[in-house]
């Protein structure tokens, strides 16, 4: 009988993250995720991924807190042992727009705790347990997946602690990969252009103007599908030996023009 897969989804039940959990979901994965909203607060959704035939277990935690970190670690090795997949997909916007000469110490402390501190500390709690099953059984397959952003590279200068918790990001999932490559967990770094989510809802009119314009040369929105689709291709190891690689989900937006 076939070991089922299990992948822990950081914030997978809104936007990018529920798009990857509905495509894993949808290939007979098991689901841990975790969010920081309370399990009755998103059952509509918990309800949905367990219609597609899978197991899902929740669990609410906030990524930057240790704590939490700690207990999810603790609440998804106690119902799956090590997974085979963490995707580093929570994060969040800044609380406030500033610019960057505006900006305080305390939103850019905030953001980067969510954004950089908890996945960079999940994942080494992760990469251990796999480490650890690996070496006991070494057909156990494991990957890491991190979710980062076109702001990795592009600068907006009115949320620079964004661009800058997504570039630490990056070097973070290259960080791992070259750390774990010859253990055999591969890690990829998977970079959203403009996605239709929740986080860019209140500036989709602004969006829909540049992408008229010609930001996206696909001219059109990305959806959390479309990175979804990427995620599982990686999870189910189809580019076992790309790892430290960069996809970018953009729809051409960061190919260099005239």
């Amino acid at each position: 009988m076939k070991q089922p897969r299990t992948a822990l989804v950081t914030g997978g039940t809104r936007g990018i993250g529920l798009g990857i959990a509905r495509a894993l979901a949808g290939e007979g994965w098991q689901l841990a995720i975790c969010g920081v909203r309370a399990e009755a607060d998103v059952k509509r959704v918990l309800d949905e991924l367990r219609q597609r035939g899978t197991t899902v277990h929740y669990t609410s935690a906030d990524l930057a807190r240790v704590d939490d970190r700690v207990r999810l670690v603790a609440d998804v090795r106690a119902r799956f042992g090590a997974v085979n997949v963490l995707v580093n997909n929570a994060g969040r916007a800044p609380r406030v727009r500033a610019d960057l000469l505006e900006a305080t110490e305390d939103d850019f402390e905030d953001l980067l705790r969510t954004n950089l501190q908890g996945p960079y500390f999940l994942t080494q709690a992760i990469a251990c347990d796999q480490l650890a099953r690996r070496r006991a059984e070494p057909g156990f397959a494991a990957s890491i997946i991190f979710i980062t952003s076109v702001s990795a590279e592009m600068a907006s200068v009115n949320r620079g602690e964004y661009c800058v918790s997504k570039a630490g990001l990056s070097m973070a999932a290259r960080l791992y990969a070259a750390r774990l490559a010859a253990d055999g967990i591969p890690v990829f770094e998977v970079r959203p252009g403009i996605i239709a989510t929740d986080m860019t809802a209140a500036v989709r009119d602004t969006y829909d103007q540049w992408i008229a314009g010609g930001l996206v040369p696909a001219r059109r929105w990305g959806q959390p599908d479309d990175v979804g689709r990427v995620v599982a291709a990686l999870a189910r190891g189809d580019l076992p030996y790309a790892t430290g690689s960069v996809i970018h989900v953009d729809g051409g937006m960061s190919v260099p023009r005239l």
